[in-house]
């Protein structure tokens, strides 16, 4: 695990999710993507935060002027509210998206299994039981992500996809279209910022912890600052993030 104490990232092949689904996610993405804006608008994000998230709406930066994010996503979450169970998951009207349900379901299911496993080898790592970290579905978030790859016009002005930032939560499984972008910066305190590009590796997983995993293990293990640049090109993602 010594990159997790160098950089808070890494990759990970056979991670056990099937090429034919990620295909699958990234086509049903892209669909729902590609309405119009109140097509989308919609499914706004409800009080449970699950549903449509616009562009410059959320990852605003202080050190940047409050300038808000450019990308655009979907939250999904296990189906039910971690205190109320009751249904909070919002999903576009079937009859014109006859796959999109199911099909992230199943890669949210594929995905929690994915990072259960990454959270027990962390946790063999630290000398603790390995099952010792106990994901929470109700807290776990997917989130498929567009880039329009084009400036818009945003009220803080912003030119970054995604503002500079590190993950709250425990771990952050992250598949890409292999447009470039990512950038991170293991020094979260240096100034200047340094920040380095992360490549694209076919079929693998960027795998990152968050802010809440840093702290359990009294930093040891760093939740690291990272970013996505406007590239002049549509970018396609899909994350996961993963509580306890």
């Amino acid at each position: 695990m010594q990159a997790l104490v160098d950089y808070g990232f890494f990759y990970v092949i056979n991670h056990g999710i099937d090429d034919a689904l990620m295909k699958s996610v990234y086509a049903e993405s892209a669909s729902f993507f590609q309405q119009p804006m109140e097509e989308k608008m919609a499914l706004h994000k409800n009080s449970s935060h699950r549903g449509y998230i616009p562009p410059d709406f959320e990852g605003f930066e202080a050190d940047a002027g409050g300038k808000g994010d450019l990308l655009e996503c979907f939250h999904i979450g296990s189906g039910v509210d971690g205190d109320s169970k009751n249904p909070v998951n919002q999903w576009p009207p079937a009859e014109r998206f006859p796959y999109w349900k199911e099909t992230m379901k199943s890669y949210y299911q594929c995905a929690m299994g994915t990072s259960k496993r990454i959270l027990s080898l962390i946790a063999l790592s630290l000398d603790l039981d390995a099952e010792f970290f106990k994901p929470d579905g109700s807290e776990t978030i997917l989130r498929p992500i567009h880039y329009s790859g084009r400036a818009i016009e945003s009220k803080h002005g912003s030119d970054h996809g995604a503002n500079a930032h590190t993950d709250y939560g425990m771990l952050t499984l992250l598949s890409t279209d292999g447009t470039p972008g990512l950038q991170i910066c293991r020094d979260k305190d240096g100034r200047p910022q340094l920040w380095e590009d992360v490549h694209h590796i076919d079929g693998a997983l960027v795998v990152n912890i968050g802010d809440l995993l840093e702290r359990w293990t009294n930093n040891v293990y760093r939740s690291t600052l990272h970013r996505v640049l406007m590239v002049g090109k549509e970018r396609y993602s899909v994350s996961i993030l993963t509580n306890c």
